[in-house]
């Protein structure tokens, strides 16, 4: 996995947001809720709505198109969607908060245990 700064330290002052993301060639969506901070895919699996256009409730993701809502901690869909979509790791450091991506070589690297 690799890790890459997404915000500044000082991101975790400024008032809770939805946005867009470009990060290592993925489109994801960063939403900051009550001092927190998620990363989750950006594309709903139900539509293909920009989630970044949605709102938050309850550290619920809701779509903008036919409010479908996602879990920002799990990724799991409200009862009865029987969709999720992928979430992120986080951290936060002293210099920023990174996000974990998975390497795209990782299935291959632990199958040929490459170093």
């Amino acid at each position: 996995m690799i890790w890459i700064k997404i915000f500044p330290a000082n991101i975790l002052e400024s008032a809770d947001f939805i946005r867009l993301l470009n990060v290592a060639g993925k489109k994801l969506c960063a939403v900051k809720i009550d001092d927190e901070i998620f990363v989750v895919q950006s594309k709903c699996p139900h539509a293909g709505a920009d989630l970044s256009q949605g709102f938050c409730k309850e550290k619920k993701l809701i779509c903008p198109y036919h409010r479908y809502e996602y879990d920002l901690r799990t990724g799991r869909g409200a009862e009865g969607q029987n969709n999720y979509i992928e979430t992120y790791p986080v951290e936060v450091r002293t210099d920023g908060v990174y996000v974990g991506i998975k390497e795209k070589w990782t299935f291959l690297k632990n199958l040929f245990r490459i170093e």
